[in-house]
């Protein structure tokens, strides 16, 4: 489908790119050295971080992806914001981030060098590249998405268009142009994007009436969960807590670079521990567009009379279209533009977050870690816009496999599930214990990603039924991902603990600032208590329980 786009939807659009490359020759003058390039000169404010540590994460995965998981799913999907991200969240904030920021380093595998040793670092690094050019396929498959939808133009060309305007911006200015872009991309994705749900409430008849036109199975969040067969993504409550609420929330939120690196560009260790406090507010309220507009396409797409329909590839549907051809279908010329910029943004923001992960994992984890030990300061930083533009050129590659896959969404979790659950058990373990091991560190890692992709192959392969791994009759994609995440996870635990036992620790000395028990934080002294990361993860942690209450 082909829109007739009007010349003030295309001096929209076109405005959006002119602005964007913009703000990356602007800052390419503040970007000189490593500390500016990779973090931004650690100068920001806790909003200025928190708005891009939000927007890092609305990618395609929150837009088309999100989306066109509730069209499949239901209210289900809505436990990837709440209990899928905010208690995460806050645990970030209140407890990691100390370590995190006073350790001063330019990323996650670099905590994992100081904590543990070189060998930790550079495996973690390692799998977080390949990690992160897969995501960034995602990003630019859904961008083409877009402009093939509104715009008819192939893929090829909508691919090519996307990566050259992200390489361009991220290049020149590094992290601070990401973080710039994603703050502007922010705004645009709530302006918008958030009419689309108000005008299909209206067309369906109010908010009752949308309800009243699902099935149950697709309409509430727990009181369906304790049997698989009566909700849509064929899963039970101890799945959600223990694969999504705990390992891949955690995984994800505490420990994959993309995000945190933007609570490292905070000014201090109250702005960053605030950074994902006040993101954690706009990720609950995020549902009241991306599920709402799915549970609209849903019953749309049911209705005889409305005439609407998702596209389909290969004689199957496209869950990830439901959101562009609701935009397609309400807004008229001339609104068109800033729905079309809207989605837009949400993938660049994406992508540049990945890239900007990307570009500083691979010169200071690997390249400085491996290759090259003693180059100046400068010549790290050409090695980032290097490590830029190839990045992109790889994430075409992983676009045509993002492109293959049934829905990004589940997509996207089985490869959380192989790197971050059980990265997240080796960060757990090593941050709240000081008898932890480097080699224990090192073997669980090998134990837990090796166990995880196993188990995908072994069900892709149907060497095993999925239901052994979930636990129950019901298997969907989406179940298999959660319990998967959950036994990696458990495995590197296993595996990092007994290792532990057998081989050296280090000196206590060594891990001052890196573990529980041997990191002071004092910067909240002075503060009066309502403007401390305490209290605001208290107002944010009732919050979520309300809500879970409410759609229950």
């Amino acid at each position: 489908m082909i829109l007739h786009m009007s010349w003030v939807d295309w001096m929209i659009i076109l405005l959006y790119f002119a602005f964007i490359l913009g703000i990356g020759f602007y800052l390419k003058r503040f970007s000189g050295t490593g500390e500016d390039f990779f973090l931004a000169g650690r100068r920001n404010s806790s909003w200025v971080a928190g708005l891009a540590f939000l927007s890092a994460n609305m990618g395609a995965l929150e837009l088309l992806g999100m989306t066109g998981n509730t069209f499949k799913y239901g209210m289900f999907v809505a436990h990837f914001y709440w209990v899928g991200a905010i208690p995460a969240m806050l645990f970030l904030a209140i407890y990691m981030m100390p370590f995190y920021y006073s350790s001063k380093i330019h990323s996650i595998p670099g905590y994992l060098k100081l904590r543990f040793d070189e060998k930790t670092r550079v495996l973690n690094a390692i799998s977080f590249a390949v990690m992160t050019l897969l995501m960034s396929g995602i990003n630019l498959y859904a961008m083409a998405l877009v402009l093939r939808t509104f715009l008819g133009w192939n893929w090829d060309v909508s691919m090519w268009v996307s990566a050259a305007t992200v390489a361009i911006y991220v290049t020149l200015g590094g992290l601070l142009s990401a973080i710039f872009t994603e703050i502007v991309q922010f705004f645009l994705i709530w302006f918008g994007l958030f009419l689309v749900s108000i005008l299909g409430i209206i067309e369906i008849g109010g908010w009752q009436e949308v309800f009243a036109r699902i099935p149950d199975t697709m309409g509430a969040l727990w009181s369906t969960s304790t049997d698989a067969a009566n909700n849509g993504m064929e899963v039970t409550w101890p799945g959600i807590i223990l694969g999504l609420g705990f390992v891949l929330s955690f995984g994800y939120w505490t420990t994959d670079f993309l995000v945190v690196q933007r609570a490292f560009s905070s000014k201090d260790v109250r702005s960053a521990r605030m950074t994902p406090i006040i993101a954690s507010f706009f990720k609950m309220a995020l549902p009241f567009i991306v599920i709402v507009a799915g549970l609209i396409a849903w019953v749309l797409a049911r209705d005889p009379n409305a005439n609407f329909a998702l596209l389909e590839e290969g004689g199957k549907l496209n869950y990830d279209s439901a959101l562009p051809m609701l935009i397609a279908r309400y807004y008229p010329e001339g609104l068109i533009g800033l729905g079309v910029t809207a989605l837009l943004a949400g993938f660049m923001a994406g992508q540049a977050g990945n890239i900007s992960a990307f570009n500083t994992v691979w010169t200071y984890d690997i390249y400085r870690s491996v290759i090259n030990k003693k180059a100046s300061d400068a010549h790290y930083v050409w090695m980032g816009r290097v490590a830029t533009v190839v990045g992109i050129l790889l994430s075409i590659i992983t676009a045509y496999w993002a492109k293959s896959a049934p829905s990004i969404m589940d997509y996207m979790q089985a490869i959380f599930s192989w790197v971050n659950a059980p990265l997240f058990a080796t960060m757990l373990l090593g941050m709240f214990l000081i008898w932890i091991t480097p080699n224990g560190a090192f073997w669980g890692l090998i134990a837990g990603m090796g166990s995880s992709f196993g188990m995908f192959l072994a069900v892709k392969l149907q060497w095993i039924p999925a239901n052994i791994i979930t636990l129950s009759r019901e298997a969907s994609d989406m179940s298999a991902n959660f319990w998967r995440a959950w036994w990696a996870w458990l495995i590197c635990a296993v595996v990092t603990v007994l290792v532990s036992f057998f081989t050296q620790k280090r000196p206590r000395e060594e891990l001052v600032g890196l573990v529980k028990g041997l990191t002071p934080i004092t910067e909240t002294k002075h503060i009066p208590f309502y403007r401390k990361p305490e209290f605001m993860a208290v107002i944010s942690i009732i919050v979520f329980v309300i809500l879970n209450v409410i759609f229950w």
